[in-house]
């Protein structure tokens, strides 16, 4: 697996959002959740949204089970934008199943030491 600590902000943002895509029919998503934590995330993680601030693994978690509650096929993201460029990461993100849709997804990332460090998360679930 080698040093991931000398990931660039790129190679630590396609991991996480490959992780995150392979959701789509798994019967655990602490699995995947664990695995996402131990390979791309800081213990001192900060997560601002519109809904609070979140810290640490527990607010990913937390923010995790909120987005599974809310998407509830589990259908793969559709990732419409990715760059990143030094430690500083972008995302725009669309998602859509029977029930609801996200059109307007967009996450920022602050990556450190090949770990996301800091993230803000927008987006807006419409029914269909």
């Amino acid at each position: 697996m080698g040093d991931l600590s000398q990931r660039s902000a790129r190679e630590v943002l396609d991991d996480h959002l490959n992780i995150a895509n392979n959701w789509v029919g798994t019967p655990s998503l602490e699995e995947l959740l664990a695995e996402d934590l131990r390979r791309n995330v800081s213990e001192d993680i900060v997560i601002l949204m519109s809904r609070g601030t979140f810290r640490g693994h527990g607010g990913v978690r937390e923010l995790a089970l909120m987005l599974a509650d809310e998407l509830p096929e589990h259908k793969a993201f559709d990732y419409t934008y990715v760059a990143a460029e030094g430690r500083v990461g972008l995302l725009e993100w669309t998602y859509q199943d029977s029930q609801v849709q996200v059109r307007d997804g967009v996450d920022s990332y602050l990556i450190e030491d090949g770990k996301i460090v800091g993230q803000t998360i927008r987006y807006t679930v419409e029914p269909r």
